[in-house]
């Protein structure tokens, strides 16, 4: 059995929120996405807040919900791409729960995140090399955070969601 918060990291189109959802199903869990959580506090898009606020305004509005959905009991977290960025974000998740990376390789996250124009940080003249960048970025911040990681490739989604599982059993052993 896994017990406490589940917290899922790793890049855009990793498939954290997907992932997310049915692995909170498979445990009778709550569901909660940090950047839908956001929306639903200022009732406005994440890409509205990046052009009026920049990064930094979204960013200091998504250690405050990344803080109160973690203090939350038995939940599933899907996280932003960035949310690791912040030292005080990594600091809650390690503490408050089970840490699961999702990743998959710069071509799979293009493939999964070209037709969707919600994403501020790939509006740019070359999305692929800009999430090549993140990647660069993020991956030791979120090798760093994570109790396991599982790359999601090609295989379903509930092949996914019953591998965190299993390796989240075996993390609490």
């Amino acid at each position: 059995m896994v017990a406490g918060n589940i917290f899922l990291v790793g890049p855009m189109g990793a498939g954290k929120s997907t992932v997310g959802r049915q692995l909170a199903k498979a445990l009778g869990r709550d569901f909660f996405d940090s950047d839908k959580e956001i929306e639903k506090r200022t009732g406005v898009s994440i890409s509205w807040i990046f052009e009026m606020e920049g990064e930094v305004g979204f960013r200091a509005r998504e250690k405050k919900v990344i803080d109160d959905l973690s203090q939350l009991k038995d939940i599933v977290l899907a996280t932003g791409g960035g949310a690791v960025l912040s030292e005080d974000n990594r600091r809650a998740l390690r503490s408050r729960g089970n840490v699961v990376y999702l990743s998959a390789s710069a071509e799979q996250l293009f493939r999964r995140t070209s037709k969707d124009k919600t994403r501020p940080l790939l509006q740019t003249d070359d999305p692929k090399q800009q999430i090549i960048n993140l990647l660069a970025e993020r991956d030791p911040l979120y090798q760093n955070v994570a109790d396991i990681e599982l790359r999601t490739g090609d295989q379903s989604i509930q092949h996914a969601v019953a591998e965190v599982i299993k390796q989240l059993e075996n993390v609490g052993q």
